[in-house]
């Protein structure tokens, strides 16, 4: 009896046990089974499962697999590629080192009380500055005295076909000159800034003569504008000329308080839709701002122009092509504490 059992126990294992002989093609490698432990056996199937479904699975299967390889693909591609360079890095400013090793490549601060010079790099080189532009466009709005209490009306016109960047404002929003350029300040709305210039007395182009004759009477003169919102990289200016831009806006409250509040609500009709500023300094308690205005394209790089009061001193900082989302505000954190220690030491 008990060797009928074994009988057919062995029988049973040379019917279904594999030949220790044979061998497997999985993904294009040569696996012998007698040398398969239980972990690599589990792995060389799951593998060889991958492969029959790769050839044979049709339909949503197969296009699953291809679409999720080309988005791997994809995001290999976006983590290796290079940085794009900016119009500073073309000029070789990021070869010039300062004290303070800011991350920015230009940078240039004065006291507003009498124009000294406390901090200077590379402050005389015109280059893009994105929507920094939009304080001149603020000011010449302003200057013009025009109905704030006007209803605008967002167009196909406004719609940037320059970068492609996005705005919650549709084509056919209307909202006041007042929220328009509070938009266009605090939150750097792009087509808010367009409709400000469009409505002005001649169009756009009436405007943007405006623009640059009021440079022209700022002394500002390595400065250029093309539009109204910044997103050409033609709008081009050099730090010394900001400096002076910042010194005549910040001559007018309603700039001063549109760039500076932390957030703001609008109703086009619908749903309200809430805004915040673009500068997180504004709502740290340690600092004192009076003005500012952020600014970024590919390439002009991170733009930051702020007025402040430190220590008792009202100060006028710009930063331009700084690398790195938060970097303009570390580097304005650096010139703070800098001029701290050289006013303890005084």
């Amino acid at each position: 009896m008990i060797k009928s059992v074994l009988a057919v126990f062995f029988s049973f294992l040379f019917v279904f046990a594999p030949s220790v002989t044979s061998a497997e093609v999985v993904s294009g490698h040569v696996v012998k089974k007698k040398h398969l432990g239980a972990k690599t056996k589990k792995k060389a199937h799951a593998i060889k499962h991958r492969v029959t479904l790769k050839r044979d699975v049709s339909g949503k299967s197969s296009r699953k697999i291809a679409k999720s390889a080309k988005k791997h693909r994809h995001a290999q591609r976006v983590a290796f590629a290079p940085a794009a360079l900016t119009a500073g890095d073309l000029a070789g400013l990021h070869m010039t080192h300062d004290p303070l090793a800011l991350q920015s490549n230009v940078a240039f601060v004065i006291d507003q009380s009498n124009s000294q010079v406390l901090f200077e790099k590379n402050a005389n080189v015109a280059l893009p500055i994105a929507s920094i532009t939009k304080l001149m466009t603020s000011l010449i709005v302003v200057e013009a005295r025009q109905d704030m209490n006007e209803v605008l009306e967002i167009t196909s016109s406004d719609v940037d076909r320059e970068k492609n960047s996005g705005s919650r404002l549709r084509v056919g929003t209307q909202l006041t000159r007042a929220n328009m350029l509070h938009l266009a300040l605090m939150s750097s709305e792009n087509r808010a800034a367009s409709a400000l210039g469009r409505n002005y007395p001649g169009g756009l182009p009436a405007f943007v003569a405006a623009m640059n004759a009021k440079a022209k009477a700022l002394g500002m003169n390595d400065t250029r504008y093309v539009d109204a919102n910044g997103l050409s990289s033609q709008n081009v200016a050099s730090a010394r000329d900001l400096a002076k831009l910042v010194v005549a806006a910040q001559r007018h409250p309603i700039i001063c308080q549109y760039s500076t509040d932390s957030k703001y609500v609008v109703d086009p009709g619908g749903h309200p839709l809430q805004y915040a500023n673009t500068n997180r300094l504004v709502t740290n308690p340690g600092w004192d701002i009076g003005l500012q205005k952020t600014g970024y394209i590919s390439e002009a790089g991170r733009c930051l122009v702020m007025q402040a009061k430190i220590e008792g001193r009202r100060v006028v900082m710009v930063f331009l092509d700084s690398k790195g989302k938060y970097s303009r505000l570390a580097d304005a954190s650096r010139v703070r504490k800098w001029l701290e220690s050289q006013k303890s030491q005084a």
